[in-house]
């Protein structure tokens, strides 16, 4: 399930058989105060807190943090302007999920969740406390109304999360109940805890499918304090938050002040955070984590950096072609291009040897399709034969390798075998198509220059294959755009996934999604293959079939070569100004940023000795 990073988000699934008939009336569970996707929730109704988060962390101080670009708007939920980076906390749900579980959410907005066992519908009863900013009550209108507005004007994988949704109803004043339609869709009681509960008497006369620079009003722990568009933000902890004392929040949402402040590229946010503009820093370029640090600050130990583990798939990331372009319709040409990206290379030279080559899109966890397919997943695929790559079923999926000149010579060999075979001709020392005469070129389309350094290689390769790949740099407000009408011939793009992949895979591959603007599949793929495979994650009834269908799914994209698989790492690196204290505990799902706290003691300490650095004046 993805989930808003405003962050979502991240990002989860499996389904039920419902077989018509089988029974005449559903057998009825009571309201609980959670649900998990499959089994029971780890933690029970009378649960003091989570386990990954210090229940008696102190409250107060101030985190600076740096965005990258700008923002013109402070709605999320479209797919218009850019929007402001740290929203998310203005926002509540229905219901919260726990980072130590696979798929299991907990009371939130909702003091209850009611689901059958067929899983046909859900129902909600709401706080009778919860409130949003401006002092009123959170109703059944306002969650009907959110449902209906995100679904008909928000970002299209809302509507790709809802389709199955076949009734929404108010039951009472503070119930109202969802009801599916007829088919396996376990995860929808999830997916809509999941929603993002909006004001209807805010948003019932604006235009909620524009930009707007108009503070929101929102429901969660924090509220805009202050902001200056494109240049920085300040959120301040709301001291009147209606669900500050809920068990889910005890330890949770610390910090008092929240400012993020926007810079041109990652060079001048690096050289902004070692001079002490902001606090912490996520860091995400593996030569700036191995030789980016080096200043007087980190030997003093004012700075720490540290690693933190998580057990989450992987996802991709990788060079994304669109198979809208007839360039690149060719599999056999997918393939080939493939053979001339040199990861060894770049992992030695570039990264430190920090990263392992992505090969499934759900590495670093059970979901990972492996050598040959099992029996059970022959079974799912079978049936799907015609329309999948006959490698599906006889070779274990691995991107090239090239350890030496050696192996990337004999590489760039197969790659030219498999482009003459498609019908491409080497000439003049260019690749030209045999019939028309017509170069083969293409762009490869980035908003970061940090990926220059990377794709620069790849392009000199492509070159001995007489292959001009273009790199050109955009601004990111002109890269979402293209991005959103999947004008581009080549992009980096990354698909995260979760322990519970389900409803978000529609977005990701199926039929549907590719000419759906703004969707998730940039890629353009359309296989019925593919969308057999996305329906039988989602209908999984049980955790084990859940993996089954996953790998299958898996091992199809695979071998259709929709992307040049890059790196993944499984742990996130984290550069910090020793002011913070966080759990000792690291859950399932990583490091959780918003369990942090300001220490005061540390605060303190790492003030005077900033000012004891500081030149003195004459």
């Amino acid at each position: 399930m993805r989930r808003a990073k405003y962050r979502i988000p991240l990002w989860l699934s499996a389904a039920l058989w419902l077989w018509a008939g089988l029974l005449a009336i559903p057998a009825v569970a009571a309201p609980a105060h959670g649900i998990a996707l499959h089994g029971q929730p780890k933690y029970g109704s009378d649960f003091p807190h989570f386990d990954y988060v210090n229940p008696n962390a102190p409250k107060g101080g101030e985190a600076r943090f740096a965005a990258i670009g700008s923002f013109d708007t402070f709605n999320p939920f479209n797919i218009k302007g850019q929007a402001v980076i740290g929203i998310g906390p203005l926002f509540e749900t229905l219901l919260t999920d726990s980072k130590d579980e696979p798929f299991s959410e907990y009371g939130l907005i909702a003091e209850s969740v009611d689901v059958p066992e067929d899983r046909s519908s859900v129902t909600f009863t709401l706080r009778p406390q919860a409130r949003f900013h401006d002092g009123s009550p959170i109703t059944p209108d306002d969650v009907l109304f959110s449902f209906e507005t995100l679904k008909a004007k928000g970002s299209p994988f809302y509507r790709f999360y809802y389709t199955n949704v076949a009734k929404a109803e108010k039951l009472g004043e503070r119930q109202v109940k969802f009801t599916f339609a007829s088919g396996e869709n376990r995860e929808l009681p999830l997916i809509m805890g999941q929603m993002p509960v909006l004001s209807k008497k805010y948003w019932q006369d604006r235009d909620f499918a524009a930009t707007t620079l108009d503070v929101p009003v929102g429901s969660g722990p924090y509220r805009i304090e202050r902001f200056e568009p494109g240049r920085f933000i300040v959120y301040k902890r709301d001291d009147n938050y209606w669900g500050k004392d809920l068990l889910v929040n005890r330890g949770l949402n610390n910090i008092d002040r929240l400012r993020y402040d926007y810079y041109r590229d990652v060079t001048v946010a690096l050289e902004a955070f070692k001079a002490g503009a902001y606090d912490l820093r996520v860091e995400n370029v593996a030569k700036q984590w191995a030789t980016g640090y080096d200043f007087p600050a980190l030997s003093k130990g004012l700075v720490k950096k540290e690693t933190f583990p998580n057990q989450m798939p992987s996802g991709m990331q990788g060079f994304a072609f669109n198979l809208r372009r007839s360039l690149f319709q060719d599999p056999r040409v997918r393939q080939a291009l493939a053979y001339a990206f040199d990861f060894e290379w770049s992992n030695r030279n570039l990264f430190f040897g920090q990263y392992t080559r992505t090969r499934s899109y759900f590495d670093n966890s059970e979901l990972a399709g492996q050598g040959l397919p099992t029996v059970e997943e022959l079974a799912l695929l079978e049936p799907l034969r015609q329309d999948l790559p006959a490698e599906v079923f006889t070779t274990a999926y691995q991107p090239p390798v090239a350890n030496d000149d050696g192996q990337l010579r004999a590489n760039l060999q197969q790659a030219m075998k498999l482009l003459q075979a498609a019908g491409w001709v080497f000439r003049d020392r260019k690749l030209v198509n045999g019939k028309t005469g017509e170069p083969f070129r293409f762009e490869l389309l980035i908003d970061d220059p940090t990926w220059e350094r990377i794709a620069l290689p790849f392009a000199r390769n492509l070159e001995r294959l007489g292959i001009e790949m273009n790199v050109r740099s955009v601004d990111s407000a002109q890269y979402e755009n293209r991005l959103r009408d999947f004008d581009f011939d080549m992009v980096v793009y990354v698909w995260g996934q979760s322990l519970s992949p389900g409803n978000e895979q529609r977005e990701f591959w199926s039929s549907a999604a590719a000419d759906q603007s703004g969707s998730r599949n940039i890629i353009g793929l359309k296989n019925p293959a593919i969308d057999r495979l996305v329906e039988q994650v989602i209908a999984a009834p049980d955790r084990t079939s859940l993996v089954t269908r996953v790998r299958a799914l898996d091992r199809a994209l695979q071998w259709s070569f929709l992307v040049i698989p890059h790196w993944h790492i499984s742990q996130s690196r984290i550069a910090f100004w020793d002011k913070f204290g966080y759990p000792a505990v690291t859950p399932l799902q990583g490091v959780q940023l918003d369990a942090w706290w300001v220490d005061p003691a540390k605060d303190a300490t790492l003030a005077t000795r900033k000012a004891g650095d500081q030149p003195k004046k004459n």
